[in-house]
């Protein structure tokens, strides 16, 4: 029998016993020794939560108070892995920290982690019940990040996202007790979007890395070469093929919108905040008339409050009809 201190789904086969040792830690991304407290653990977890810029909100106060830090624990595990797929301190490690950090990921589920991230991820899994292959999938999609630049088909880029983003909704949705698999198709097709938003987003910054996330049967449709992009010319083709996937995307949004009208209040708000964040996105890449080879479009901080703002009035409309 497993002991109700310990995470319930247990058909993770366990670690080397020497990576079950929690005194002898080696971490990674170089976060402190410690030692740690379950305390200490959450609030270095909120700290990076608070300190990066996203898209969308990370635990914002439309959740209650009690799952707002295990939002933030997930978030740093991913956060952290993100980072050794992508950040230049992590040039020549890469593949061994994602590698370490699974390990450390497959010990905290048997057993207490020196480790801030992993003390307050263990946590989570146990208070909610989250199964171990969410988190497996993420690093999955961060080690395909390594060594795959480029998507032939929008078939293959969506299997990305069954990878790296498919597995963000489900466990916000683990950690509010959602189970339901309509539910995580709905949550499967606004995270999708985002993903694809963020790409569209990040062009300027992808493409001089060798990075494109526009697949290719869509540059070879729409006429657009790879020098085109290199080169930041903004043809009439480009803006086409950009219309074309801003509009695909937002689609994707829309189809996954039923999700928010299914949760929770607290849940609700959320994730209405977090579509239309992506939703925000796209229009701005549409107002900017899809110039944007040369700079990556952000939100400034006043229209995430304009984004808060409509997300309270459109629960309240909600509210009012009855339909909360």
């Amino acid at each position: 029998m497993v002991s109700a201190t310990e995470p319930r789904l247990f058909c993770v086969p366990p670690p080397p016993e020497g990576d079950l040792d929690g005194q002898r830690v080696h971490s990674p991304d170089g976060a402190p020794p410690g030692p740690w407290t379950l305390e200490t653990a959450y609030r270095y977890c909120e700290r990076m939560a608070t300190t990066h810029y996203e898209n969308f909100p990370v635990a914002s106060r439309f959740l209650p108070a009690h799952l707002r830090p295990n939002i933030m624990a997930i978030y740093a595990f991913a956060r952290t892995a993100d980072d050794f797929a992508d950040e230049p301190r992590f040039e020549t490690r890469r593949v061994d920290a994602l590698d370490r950090w699974e390990q450390l990921l497959v010990a905290a589920y048997h057993k207490e982690i020196q480790h801030p991230v992993f003390l307050a991820l263990r946590d989570t899994v146990r208070r909610h019940n989250i199964p171990i292959g969410p988190f497996k999938a993420l690093l999955t999609a961060f080690r395909m990040d390594l060594t795959q630049k480029r998507y032939g088909t929008f078939a293959e880029l969506r299997h990305y996202c069954k990878h790296s983003a498919h597995p963000v909704g489900q466990l916000v949705l683990y950690v509010h007790g959602h189970h339901e698999p309509e539910l995580h198709r709905f949550s499967d097709e606004i995270c999708a979007a985002l993903q694809i938003a963020n790409f569209l987003q990040d062009l300027s910054v992808d493409t001089p890395r060798g990075r494109c996330y526009l697949p290719e049967e869509d540059l070879v449709h729409f006429n657009v070469s790879r020098e085109d992009l290199l080169a930041g010319r903004h043809t009439r083709a480009f803006k086409e093929l950009m219309a074309f996937s801003v509009s695909r995307c937002r689609s994707m949004f829309l189809r996954g919108y039923p999700l928010i009208r299914r949760v929770e209040p607290g849940l609700s708000m959320e994730l209405e905040a977090t579509w239309r964040g992506g939703m925000a996105i796209l229009q701005r890449i549409e107002d900017l008339d899809y110039e944007v080879l040369a700079f990556r479009p952000t939100l400034e901080k006043q229209d995430m409050l304009g984004i808060a703002a409509r997300s309270i009035f459109s629960f309240g409309r909600r509210f009012l009809r009855g339909e909360v």
